[in-house]
């Protein structure tokens, strides 16, 4: 959590932290991943066999070891709108008898090459957790039911002894299943409204943990600030043993929101983020509001958000047809690195946070025949993932802020957006981490801190201008190490990302 004062443009901003006060524990999940069938995320991505830096699954090696740095938690999977019309059973069993499908969502033809084990086995080479997405627009409860018993199930029977018949004896425990993905969407196939959704919602939850009360049920948001997800909560988030279940445990366990930002211009870029932060906020009270008026006691959990798409996307740029490839840029580092910030700094709140994606589409991490590219926005996801967990402390900023336009222009109205952009955590380790983002494009800003003592690590994420990208064939932007006596201010260089980590006393 950090609190706010509004600064005169020529008062010298401050930053106060206080690592006694822990705030909220992180959930580590806030560093989860995505990959979809899109583009070159699997194919050519995570999956390319043939080539001779993938290994006998033909996993990419290179991928895998670069995605390990990021200790990524929990990765979800097909889908994305590719869910819409994909069938899980196509993609089990001897892969010469799998059909190829036309795929609806970004309008090619999926081989079912790649699917359900394939993804396992992946999550257990990489150390990371699967999420997998329920087929809402096609798919039917009885097929939905089958997967659940294909990966979890335990007896004798059917889907079970197929998981067995295909290699797998013991069951993948799959925890997190969404209930479906953005059917509010006009590009959705099978396009519901709130109404249709929550009904269909509530009643496959009933089910679902019929057969596994263990699951971990996500219900499909909007945005956070659409009257969908105040619907749906209100509709959906009921106490256990209500008048539409006789469930012992309660149906739903967190709300979906997914947010993209972007601007071809700098400062509306960098702050575009916040809109998240925002969206945040608003679902948190959306979660109470339900909660209060469905009589939900507080016995029963209180479901957290899962924030499972993010990232700076511009849809023009990195058009999703053609593979949404992005090549990122200074400026959407820094705003990846604000994003962060606000997942941090909402840690109470998100129970979950997925980069959309892991390797490719619109993604960090880069592959090409020879080898991988990390790009600008792989160093403050990388910084973040290794120091920022733990608990939250309280922190104070002051800073002058940016006055101009914003992207989207309501959050222009609706929250500050100061030159310095600010979380803070207490690890595992004892040790302080502080993100600053400098959001200037032309001005250091010599700050006061109070807080640090002893010697300081500083890790320092910036380029000679904000245009800069390590797509070109040379690494324009990485993590410069250095090391600061905390004695007197210190100066957060123009356009960077700064984290300080020192040792609690």
């Amino acid at each position: 959590m950090t609190t706010f004062t509004k600064l005169n443009d020529q008062d010298a901003p401050s930053i106060s932290i206080h690592p006694t006060r822990r705030i909220s524990k992180i959930n580590p999940n806030i560093y989860a991943g995505f990959t979809e069938h899109m583009g070159r995320c699997i194919y050519g991505g995570i999956y390319d066999p043939g080539n001779k830096l993938s290994d006998e699954n033909g996993f990419r090696i290179d991928v895998i070891e670069a995605l390990k740095d990021l200790n990524i938690p929990v990765v979800r999977y097909p889908g994305g709108n590719f869910m819409a019309t994909y069938h899980w059973i196509d993609g089990v069993g001897p892969r010469e008898n799998r059909p190829s499908r036309p795929e609806l969502a970004w309008l090619g033809t999926e081989t079912n090459q790649f699917g359900t084990d394939e993804f396992m086995k992946w999550c257990e080479v990489l150390g990371t957790e699967p999420y997998l997405c329920l087929n809402f627009g096609t798919g039917t409860l009885d097929e939905a039911l089958a997967w659940v018993e294909y990966c979890n199930g335990t007896r004798d029977t059917y889907y079970a002894n197929l998981r067995r018949k295909n290699g797998r004896e013991e069951p993948y425990n799959v925890k997190y299943w969404a209930l479906g993905n953005e059917v509010w969407g006009p590009w959705q196939v099978e396009q519901m409204t709130q109404e249709a959704y929550a009904h269909k919602a509530y009643q496959w939850a009933k089910a679902l943990k019929l057969l596994d009360p263990s699951l971990v049920l996500i219900l499909c948001g909007q945005t956070g600030f659409a009257s969908w997800d105040h619907y749906t909560l209100k509709h959906c988030l009921l106490p256990a043993h209500s008048e539409l279940s006789t469930s012992a445990v309660p149906l739903i366990d967190m709300h979906s929101i997914h947010l993209y930002t972007t601007s071809d211009s700098h400062l509306p870029n960098v702050t575009a983020p916040l809109a998240g932060e925002r969206a945040i906020e608003i679902t948190s009270s959306l979660i109470d509001l339900a909660m209060i008026e469905n009589n939900v006691p507080p016995s029963q959990p209180r479901p957290t958000i899962c924030f499972d798409e993010w990232n700076v996307w511009d849809p023009i740029r990195a058009e999703g047809s053609k593979g949404a490839e992005e090549s990122y840029t200074l400026s959407d580092a820094l705003a990846v690195a604000v994003w962060l910030n606000v997942f941090v700094r909402k840690s109470k709140d998100v129970g979950m946070a997925c980069i959309a994606q892991s390797v490719n589409v619109i993604s960090p991490l880069m592959t090409s025949p020879d080898g991988i590219t990390k790009q600008t926005t792989w160093w403050p996801l990388y910084l973040f993932s290794k120091y920022m967990r733990g608990w939250t402390i309280s922190t104070h900023l002051a800073s002058a802020t940016y006055e101009g336009e914003t992207s989207p222009k309501w959050v222009r109205s609706v929250k500050d957006t100061p030159w310095l952009d600010v979380s803070a955590t207490l690890g595992e380790d004892g040790y302080v981490n502080v993100a600053v983002v400098n959001i200037s494009e032309d001005r250091d800003l010599e700050t006061r801190l109070d807080g640090p003592t002893g010697q300081v690590a500083v890790f320092t994420v910036t380029g000679d201008n904000l245009a800069v990208s390590n797509m070109n064939g040379k690494q324009e932007v990485g993590v410069a190490e250095s090391t600061w006596e905390a004695t007197g201010s210190y100066v957060f260089p123009k356009h960077s990302f700064t984290l300080l980590r020192w040792k609690a006393e």
